[in-house]
């Protein structure tokens, strides 16, 4: 068989439709269970907040949205191929998304964004502390509209799980950082570079100590960068953090007079200081009499960004005087209430940042 023969009997494995529909019109389907969402070959709905804010955010200022895949079943029932983090959102939003047992998910609240700042604590409902869209807001929700691309019945059966594969491998999905990284390198390759190699400082890699999984997702860059955003650029409050995060990497990156050897220093301090008096159990739990658990965000945003703000205080400190003094706060931040209101499970990204980072540079003063 040549190729031209192989094609011509593989196209007819793989049978076509497609049209655009309304996401009222898809919402419809899912309800009367027309569209259903089989998790056994879906992957998990991990959108975080801000992820599925941003993609509200794109249907209501009309940006196109790529189209999802489904397979049509013998009795015309469509199995969802592609699309679960885009229809999942869209259901749980509006309160309609069930779980695997038929368990009604609870609605999310949206956050700020760049664009549209005011998306803050708005909901498809009134809520007990959110604001609902207004009716113009949602029709124009439902109004929006995706293409849906089918795979008919007439397809081979195992064409869906094909399509799948098709779809979702060649590459794991980036993270928020490796688009960064992306987008550092083609502003800025030599910044790029410093960052990656900030990263490499002995005295922060072993005090923040964290997975294997964590590292590969570029953890590492985007600690340095958060480190050097909070110190740089103003954190607007309420703002979506990946949202500040990418506006503070572009930011940094076209500053030509980025004032790469000083904060270079500041950094190294900051952490050579914090493992020499923590060591590895940095950024992590305090139980009462000792550190535990794993690496946690809110204790690194205010011991590393509170201490290097602090820096030529501390360094006036004996070595021993300066170390006892940052286990002291390390293990007095457990006490503070608003640490932890807003260091918790749960708490927003932009909650916690918009709350702790005030505090950290007058907490961390000698």
């Amino acid at each position: 068989m040549n190729l031209e023969q192989e094609l011509s009997k593989a196209r007819k494995t793989v049978v076509t439709d497609g049209y655009e529909m309304s996401i009222g019109e898809i919402i419809g389907l899912y309800s009367t269970g027309e569209l259903v969402i089989n998790p056994a070959f879906q992957r998990y709905f991990r959108w975080d907040p801000g992820r599925k804010t941003k993609f509200i955010e794109s249907l209501l200022l009309g940006i196109p949205i790529p189209p999802i895949f489904v397979f049509q079943t013998d009795d015309g029932i469509w199995e969802l191929v592609d699309g679960l983090q885009r229809v999942s959102t869209l259901l749980e939003f509006m309160g309609l998304l069930k779980d695997p047992s038929g368990k009604q998910r609870e609605p999310f609240v949206l956050d700020g964004t760049t664009l549209l700042p005011s998306l803050k604590d708005r909901s498809w409902e009134k809520g007990v502390s959110s604001a609902p869209l207004s009716p113009a807001q949602k029709l124009d929700l439902r109004r929006a509209r995706l293409r849906v691309e089918i795979l008919k019945r007439e397809s081979d059966p195992t064409s869906k799980f094909e399509l799948f594969q098709r779809l979702n491998t060649g590459g794991a999905s980036l993270s928020e950082q490796e688009v960064r990284n992306c987008t550092l390198v083609m502003i800025n390759p030599e910044l790029q570079k410093w960052i990656e190699n900030l990263s490499a400082v002995p005295s922060f890699k072993q005090s923040i100590r964290i997975t294997e999984a964590a590292m590969e997702k570029q953890l590492t860059m985007e600690l340095v960068l958060r480190f050097l955003a909070f110190r740089r650029v103003p954190y607007g409050k309420g703002l979506d953090v990946h949202d500040y995060l990418d506006h503070a990497s572009i930011t940094i990156a076209r500053d030509q007079a980025f004032p790469t050897e000083a904060e270079r220093a500041v950094f190294i301090a900051t952490f050579d200081a914090i493992h020499g008096a923590l060591g590895s159990s940095a950024f992590r739990r305090w139980e009462g009499s000792k550190f535990t658990g794993k690496f946690l965000m809110s204790v690194f945003e205010v011991l590393a960004f509170g201490l290097s703000m602090n820096l030529s205080k501390v360094n006036k400190l004996s070595p021993s005087q300066r170390s006892t003094y940052i286990q002291k706060r390390a293990k007095d931040l457990w006490t503070q209430v608003e640490f932890r209101k807003y260091s918790g499970p749960g708490v927003r990204g932009s909650d916690r940042l918009s709350h702790l980072l005030p505090m950290a540079t007058e907490f961390m003063k000698p």
